[in-house]
């Protein structure tokens, strides 16, 4: 049943492989820079609200917005065992990740350091690929991941001021990051045929519980600033937990979870050009080398010189025949093959 969920989108994307080369080329970077423009909003939004609170609108206000949207296009909902993958994905990518994440900020940990903490997911990605999946990695591969991490650890070692109080909010970041990597594995083995509009929209309601729970328990939740928190929860709302997202899910149809993943090593470095650019936040050449260590890190890990003579195939199959082999070796070469052409 799972094998034939995932291989389904593949026909799909036949038709309209020659017209989308562009589109499939610019979904890495565009899901990179919607992504860490999440900090830039979150900045603005903390500034009015508490952080678990922040999350909890957000995921709120987006999943009505899909619940509509899905009910005004008469999308199919998932059911039965797609329908417990999904809210598990949901919680895990959603619920887990984020409020992880928050929690550790409203407990005082950095921002810089909940950056570091979240550009590793690659390589607890690829790791409980490796132990829960049985995939491999080449030593290129290898070689991108060490070069993705030192790129995350140089793009925010100057803005790391961990005080003694921080230790405890390492827990909750914890449980983010384990939401972010093992979420990426769950969504693509079990998820990837679920409707985009009705899969979303299930797991940001299955999450918003979770969070609301979190918010009225740990902080006190107070607002200030109306119309700036509105300005960010809107983009929030519609360029990261459903743009973002729906582009991420996207991805994970054609790519391996560990070729997806690479991408967070680049948001570190990625926030901290967009806050030199909109928050006037200072930009040490650190970030700036962080991000084209980070680049090559990436650049490694999705690239593999062996798949080279399948580029002059159909490229459509690719995603299909990988999941249909099972192997990540084969699944992230046809998203390199992609992101390339």
């Amino acid at each position: 049943m799972a094998a034939t969920s995932r291989s389904a989108p593949a026909p799909a994307s036949r038709p309209r492989a020659g017209g989308s080369a562009l589109t499939v080329r610019m979904a890495a970077p565009a899901f990179v820079v919607l992504w860490s423009s999440a900090f830039i909003a979150g900045t603005v939004g903390l500034r009015s609200a508490p952080p678990l609170l922040l999350t909890l609108m957000r995921l709120a206000a987006a999943s009505l917005i899909l619940t509509v949207a899905a009910w005004a296009t008469r999308a199919p909902w998932p059911r039965g065992r797609q329908l417990g993958h999904v809210i598990v994905a949901g919680l895990l990518l959603q619920a887990a990740q984020f409020g992880g994440f928050y929690w550790a900020l409203s407990l005082g940990l950095p921002a810089a350091l909940v950056a570091l903490i979240q550009g590793l997911t690659p390589v607890l990605t690829a790791t409980a690929a490796w132990l829960l999946l049985g995939e491999r990695t080449s030593g290129r591969q290898r070689l991108g991941f060490v070069l993705g991490t030192a790129g995350v650890v140089l793009a925010v070692a100057g803005r790391v001021d961990v005080h003694g109080g921080a230790g405890a909010a390492l827990i909750p970041a914890a449980i983010g990051l384990a939401g972010a990597g093992l979420g990426l594995l769950y969504q693509q083995r079990y998820c990837a045929g679920m409707d985009l509009r009705t899969g979303t929209a299930t797991q940001l309601l299955a999450s918003v519980p979770v969070l609301a729970v979190l918010a009225f328990t740990v902080e006190h939740p107070q607002v200030s600033h109306p119309l700036s928190l509105a300005g960010s929860l809107a983009w929030l709302v519609l360029v990261n937990s459903i743009g973002a997202f729906l582009l991420m899910y996207t991805m994970l149809r054609r790519r391996s979870a560990s070729a997806v993943s690479s991408l967070f090593f680049l948001t570190p470095a990625v926030t901290a050009v967009l806050a030199f650019v909109f928050l006037g936040e200072g930009l040490s050449w650190a970030s700036l080398a962080g991000l084209v260590i980070s680049g090559a890190g990436v650049t490694l890990t999705t690239r593999q010189p062996r798949a080279a003579p399948a580029a002059a195939g159909p490229a459509a199959p690719e995603p299909g025949q990988s999941r249909a082999a099972g192997r990540a070796g084969d699944s992230v070469a046809a998203g390199a093959l992609e992101w390339r052409k």
